[in-house]
């Protein structure tokens, strides 16, 4: 978990300088999403505290930060204007718990069978939703909150070129809180947006009686709570893999969310899940371990329990201003080169996923994603043809290509003229393979019309698999092997004249 590697030196002052930024940047995102969902800022303070801390000493990915996120509110404000703070705790409870079983199944792989044009997709529409939300907290505020946040970027931006002794960030922060607070300028602090003095969080559980009604309204709010949350961190957790190199643990990630969360439920606190924004500002700051994220959730709460006065003073400029320039950064500009050279279905993806973040959530928009790749990629691969049809007295061979499932059926029974074949047919499947049940099905029709025009049909070089289908199927399929010691060998075989690999299969022709 810690490993000596973390301890050096120059780690150690790169993870507690990054964590300091971390903190200082988590507070106006948490106060001002609380805000959204109608509840106190304390309540979002803590959850970032709470699964800050539990998924930087537990999580998969050391550096990766998480708090209270924008995405989850979203689903939340509902049911907290109808229901109150009482249901928002027990689904926050019941999306940890399926966040944990989740993680335990080791589910947390599917997140493979997103494509790279949505993860495109949602990192570009994730950082104009972060974008936007600068541009409305500075909008209005006059021409000093402007310059402001032109010195900030511009500190963020040059800072690195002079020094790496400090993070970039964490310069700006200190510049130009320097400069507003030495000359008593009047713009927007901190402290302004609400004020984030309390306590350390403490046990309580859910008001709200444990009742089937109750479980109605709350257990689908916990399942779309939990999925945005695992979707959002894991696709974070991809990013930061291309970023460092350095590939995360999503099972892991998943039970640290969801213990994070099971605890947020109990300690008075909606769920959080990983910030893509403050995650690539502790990376780009040289936050790489565990300690960052660690030393981040321990300074926000120290912030607000002893140190929220001097916290109030720092401009909203100079967060707003590191955050514009994280949102530059994490947007995907290459591919804008790539949108013109990539297939049209890719790019419709990307833009599809962006739009959707940006508009909706990020759940609709990542399943739409694969749901749009899936398809496809099933209309691309419904292509299964005659390789060749060889005819030789009372005999005709089909020798098919291409795979048989759902989106290919309807081709599949164009193939065959029954009424004009030869008695007896065969059709080969060595270089095809029924992939599922409407594979099967289109099978038994053929033979079907076969056996009605008089006719004999036989399956060869089916595979051992597809045999297994066929099976299974069982009197719902009407099929006559003449090759059952047919296997197709995936990694080692044997030919005619040579041995290739360990294993040896029996071919008959």
């Amino acid at each position: 978990m810690l490993t000596l590697k973390n301890f050096r030196a120059a780690n150690v002052k790169n993870d507690v300088l990054a964590g300091f930024v971390v903190a200082v940047s988590m507070i106006p995102e948490a106060v001002g999403f609380s805000l959204v969902a109608g509840l106190s800022p304390i309540v979002g303070l803590h959850t970032a505290f709470i699964i800050g801390i539990v998924t930087a000493l537990f999580g998969g990915k050391p550096g990766m930060v998480s708090g209270a996120a924008g995405s989850i509110v979203v689903v939340l404000m509902s049911l907290a204007a109808q229901h109150g703070m009482g249901y928002v705790l027990w689904a926050t409870l019941f999306a940890g718990l399926i966040q944990i079983a989740i993680g335990v199944f080791r589910l947390g792989k599917f997140i493979r069978l997103v494509p790279l044009p949505a993860i495109h997709g949602f990192v570009n529409g994730l950082a104009i939703v972060i974008m936007l939300a600068q541009l409305h907290m500075i909008a209005g505020q006059g021409l000093l909150m402007y310059a402001l946040v032109l010195l900030a970027v511009a500190v963020v931006v040059v800072f690195p070129k002079i020094t790496r002794v400090i993070p970039s960030s964490l310069a700006a922060l200190i510049i130009v809180s320097a400069v507003a607070i030495g000359f008593h300028l009047q713009t927007l602090r901190v402290g302004d947006l609400a004020d984030i003095s309390g306590t350390l969080p403490s046990f309580a559980l859910p008001t709200a009686p444990f009742t089937l009604d109750m479980l109605k309204v709350v257990l689908p709010y916990a399942v779309v709570i939990a999925l945005v949350g695992l979707i959002e961190s894991l696709l974070t957790m991809t990013v930061l893999d291309e970023m460092g190199g350095k590939k995360g643990n999503g099972n892991r990630e998943s039970i640290a969310q969801g213990a994070g969360n099971t605890i947020c439920g109990l300690f008075g606190c909606f769920a959080g899940c990983a910030m893509i924004g403050q995650s690539i500002i502790n990376f780009t700051s040289g936050g790489r371990g565990r300690i960052s994220g660690t030393v981040g959730a321990i300074l926000l709460i120290l912030f607000v329990v002893s140190l929220a006065e001097y916290i109030g003073l720092i401009p909203v400029a100079a967060l707003a201003g590191i955050m514009l320039v994280v949102c530059y950064n994490t947007f995907e500009w290459s591919s804008f080169r790539r949108l013109r050279r990539m297939p049209k279905s890719d790019a419709l993806v990307m833009v599809a996923v962006t739009l959707i973040t940006i508009f909706t959530d990020l759940a609709v928009a990542v399943i739409s994603g694969v749901i749009i790749s899936a398809l496809v990629f099933a209309w691309q691969h419904a292509r299964i043809r005659v390789r060749s049809r060889q005819q030789k007295g009372e005999w005709g061979v089909y020798k098919l290509e291409g795979p048989l499932f759902f989106g290919s059926t309807a081709a599949f029974a164009e193939l065959f003229t029954p009424e004009s074949d030869p008695q007896n047919v065969v059709l080969d499947f060595s270089s095809t393979r029924v992939m599922d049940s409407s594979g099967v099905e289109a099978i038994d029709k053929i033979t079907t019309r076969y056996l009605e025009a008089g006719k004999t049909i036989r399956l060869r070089h089916l595979s051992a698999d597809c045999v297994r289908l066929l099976a299974k199927a069982g009197p719902f399929c009407s099929h006559e092997l003449d090759d059952p010691d047919y296997y197709i060998a995936e990694d080692d075989y044997q030919t005619e004249d040579k041995l290739v690999g360990k294993e040896t299969f029996k071919v008959r022709t």
